[in-house]
């Protein structure tokens, strides 16, 4: 009996081991089979830390692709920026209100009515009435061939000489390179006083202070009182370095006979209500112009911003350009990217053999492949928005005065595209891995 429970004891304990090794050996097995990302990132970083040159070379391949693709956007944003800060300073929160042309128009074949154009107390009925929170100004062109002389010295026959009033270099952003805009003394008594263009100051003076010289243009002599600062020719052929501002009042002396044609410039103090004020502008315009209710307006009001707009749709075709090139960059620099990793697939095939041995599946070898894949381009990728990023800035900076752009759309969008290259590129060699024989595997090489 005694030997009987001797044997039922050295049972129970012997089962008691073999379940503890059986159950050691399956939490064992199951910890294999469990193996989480965290695992394969390591893995990956490992097999990347173990190749430094060639994944350097690899993530190099992948950052000239994102480089080129954020570098070109980034250049295009920050010239974009530079362009709406130069017509912001130019007026671009204004709106015009101007005579119709004289021309004969064609709509769909039918021949527009011709409107007579607006009369100088119709302008100033306008300013004097227009109650929006904004800074109106009235102007007319007197001569756009006129030839400006000092002395024995004259600029060519391609001068503009307007007529303005005080408010006209606030609304038009001019800034004065050298003394002082109209007084109002001068504005209402139609003095012979004139602010003219930094071409023509150049042309007529040199290095010579031009401030109360006279000068001759259109018949009569007019002291100068101011000078513009440089404007680069911004304005097209008459733009303001070739122009010459006279007082309205004095500007109506010189017409003569000759009927001019007044506009109007308003600028927003809140560029977000141009609509509205443009509305309320109209309203008034019809009722000083008479207008029947019904007929369309006897002149046309145009926003300043129109040309920006057509500037950012330009704009807009550049970024699509850009896009593609960097795709088509990106596209090689993802075939690379797959070559580099079937590459590594055949070099670590008897690793691959002895990870399927101890238990690791399909599944767990195509993610470390793939998460190496990423890994690769995403440093690639980060480092391609650095260098996207100083690249594109400098080609901004030489072609314009824009400041520094960090562009968070487009850095975003190049670690996208990378981690999308990255699994692009690095599934077809993880699959390859997972599909191989573990047997064939062990006796590679």
């Amino acid at each position: 009996m005694k030997d009987k429970v001797i044997i039922f004891e050295l049972g129970s304990e012997s089962y008691r081991r073999s379940y503890l090794i059986i159950n050691e050996t399956f939490y064992l097995y199951l910890r294999l089979l469990s193996m989480n990302y965290t695992e394969n990132i390591r893995e990956g970083l490992k097999s990347i830390n173990a190749n430094k040159l060639r994944t350097v070379l690899t993530a190099m391949i992948i950052a000239i692709g994102i480089t080129s693709l954020v570098g070109i956007l980034t250049a295009i944003d920050g010239i974009q920026a530079s362009v709406d800060d130069s017509f912001s300073s130019l007026g671009a929160n204004t709106f015009d209100i101007r005579s119709i042309s004289s021309r004969n128009r064609r709509n769909q074949g039918v021949v527009e009515k011709n409107y007579p154009p607006i009369k100088y107390k119709e302008a100033q009925h306008f300013q004097a009435n227009y109650r929006f929170p904004s800074t109106p100004s009235t102007s007319t062109s007197i001569s756009g061939i006129a030839e400006i002389k000092y002395r024995s010295r004259v600029t060519n026959p391609n001068s503009n000489v307007k007529g303005v009033d005080r408010n006209y270099l606030v609304v038009e952003g001019y800034d004065l390179e050298n003394g002082r805009n109209f007084s109002p003394v001068e504005e209402q008594g139609g003095a012979n006083v004139a602010i003219i263009g930094y071409e023509i100051y150049e042309t007529l003076f040199g290095r010579e202070s031009p401030i109360n010289k006279d000068i001759t243009l259109i018949g009569g002599k007019f002291r100068i009182v101011g000078v513009l600062t440089k404007q680069g020719g911004v304005g097209g052929a008459h733009g303001a370095d070739r122009i010459v501002m006279i007082p309205l009042e004095t500007a109506r002396k010189y017409s003569g006979f000759r009927e001019l044609r007044y506009e109007m410039t308003v600028l927003m103090k809140d560029p977000t209500q141009i609509d509205m004020a443009i509305g309320e502008a109209t309203g008034l315009m019809r009722s000083i112009r008479q207008d029947r209710l019904g007929d369309p307006e006897s002149f046309e009001i145009t926003k300043s911003q129109s040309l920006a707009e057509r500037l950012e749709e330009v704009t807009g075709y550049l970024r699509i350009g850009g896009f593609s090139i960097g795709f088509i960059t990106l596209l090689g620099a993802s075939i690379g990217l797959m070559n580099i990793m079937l590459v590594s697939v055949t070099e670590r095939t008897r690793e691959i053999g002895i990870r399927k041995a101890l238990g690791a599946t399909p599944k767990k070898i195509r993610q470390q492949f793939l998460i190496e894949a990423i890994v690769i381009t995403q440093l690639g990728g980060l480092g391609g928005v650095i260098m996207g990023i100083g690249i594109g800035n400098l080609i901004s900076k030489l072609l314009s005065s824009g400041g520094f752009i960090i562009p968070w759309l487009w850095i975003l969008l190049g670690l996208v595209v990378g981690l999308i290259v990255g699994v692009a590129s690095g599934y077809i060699p993880a699959y390859k891995a997972s599909r191989l024989d573990p047997i064939d595997s062990l006796r590679y090489e």
